[in-house]
């Protein structure tokens, strides 16, 4: 067993990248002629501050003053932030030149030879600024490239903690969606359907009375629904041979009540590949043709394909006659709508689905392709 997933290893990653940062901006500071060791000293100091710096901006101020919308409040905390590192490293910084003897001329001491010999360890380079600059910067309360640094780390700061806000919001947002769906899926389950239920044993207690084999293979159906319904579905997941036979099911149910007029074909896969699929995600576009493709007067149709072009492929095509003067029976199962199934679509397979519904007036046709790829 690993010692560390990688959604563990991803904040140690980030702080780590943060570190780096930070020590680099520090490390670019312009060189100075204290002593090896005060020198180390001063910017580790710098360091420990900026990263003091960092984490007190992103996990205190940004959540508190700048997303609680308090702007004002907010940049007077960076204005006071950068001056509480700038100004006390710059005076430490001057103390430290001034005991050494070193920085600007009028702290030098006015001896040569060996005596000067402690207080020049770190010989001045050719790039450093001539005496005059030296004497003005130094006449300063705080460092500019201090500065710049500082406020290098708080927007780096800022922008971390804006990013990490994001996917934070992000993945609340998605968690909402998800409990959202696993509420419509309840609601579903109960939705299949209290009349739906109550008019099929109507029609099986009919069917005793004319056909003993027929009414036993409908309860057969029946109870094979109700299983998938209330067990098989529990997981999130289930087998697409179960959705498929669900599918069957439903349909020779619901045959029970047709007349001759309608027509409807169900083709499958004879050769099918199993696969996990979100459970009644195909409901709604079957019960949605004869909700809208069934006349118990004139001719209709409804014709499902399902095929399965590579074993983790499904096409699913689903046609109807379409009356749209139709009135809506008691019975019909209104179901979660064609909406919230395109937003299970969304969140279930990103970017691994497409959905095409076209409504075809001058045909009289309603015509549904979805095409989806199933997880190994």
């Amino acid at each position: 067993m690993p010692l560390f997933t990688s959604r563990q290893a991803q904040p140690i990653l980030l702080h780590v990248v943060i570190w780096l940062l930070v020590g680099f901006l520090v490390a670019v500071q312009p060189d100075s002629q204290l002593p090896d060791v005060p020198f180390y000293l001063l910017q580790g100091s710098l360091f420990a501050a900026s990263l003091g710096v960092f984490y007190l901006n992103a996990q205190w101020a940004v959540p508190h003053l700048l997303y609680g919308r308090r702007w004002v409040s907010y940049a007077l905390f960076l204005l006071v932030l950068v001056l509480a590192v700038a100004v006390p490293h710059r005076q430490a910084q001057r103390a430290l030149e001034k005991h050494y003897g070193v920085g600007p001329p009028f702290f030098r001491p006015q001896f040569q030879g060996a005596a000067a010999a402690p207080f020049n360890k770190r010989p001045r380079s050719a790039t450093q600024p001539p005496r005059r600059m030296m004497r003005q910067q130094h006449n300063l309360w705080v460092n500019p490239a201090v500065m710049f640094s500082i406020l290098l780390v708080l927007g780096l700061s800022t922008s971390v903690a804006a990013v990490q806000r994001g996917q934070r919001d992000a993945q609340i947002r998605q968690a909402l969606e998800q409990e959202k769906l696993t509420t419509e899926l309840a609601w579903l389950k109960a939705q299949i359907n209290p009349h739906f239920f109550f008019n099929t044993l109507n029609n099986i207690y009919s069917l005793t009375l004319l056909d003993g084999d027929q009414a036993r293979e409908a309860i057969l159906r029946l109870s094979r629904m109700m299983r998938y319904v209330l067990y098989d579905t529990q997981a999130g997941t289930a087998p697409l041979s179960q959705e498929l036979q669900f599918l069957r099911d439903y349909i020779d149910l619901m045959q029970l009540r047709l007349t001759d007029n309608v027509q409807v074909v169900y083709d499958t896969p004879t050769s099918l590949h199993d696969a996990p699929i979100a459970p009644m995600l195909l409901l709604t576009f079957v019960e949605n043709a004869f909700k809208h493709g069934v006349s118990a007067l004139a001719p209709s149709y409804i014709h499902i394909t399902v095929q399965q072009p590579t074993p983790h492929t499904l096409d699913v095509v689903v046609r109807n006659s379409l009356f749209a003067e139709r009135p809506l029976a008691l019975d019909e199962n209104h179901g979660i709508g064609l909406t919230n199934t395109r937003r299970r679509l969304e969140l279930l397979y990103p970017e691994r689905h497409t959905l095409t519904v076209t409504e075809n007036a001058p045909t009289h046709e309603y015509y549904v392709h979805l095409t989806l790829t199933l997880q190994a």
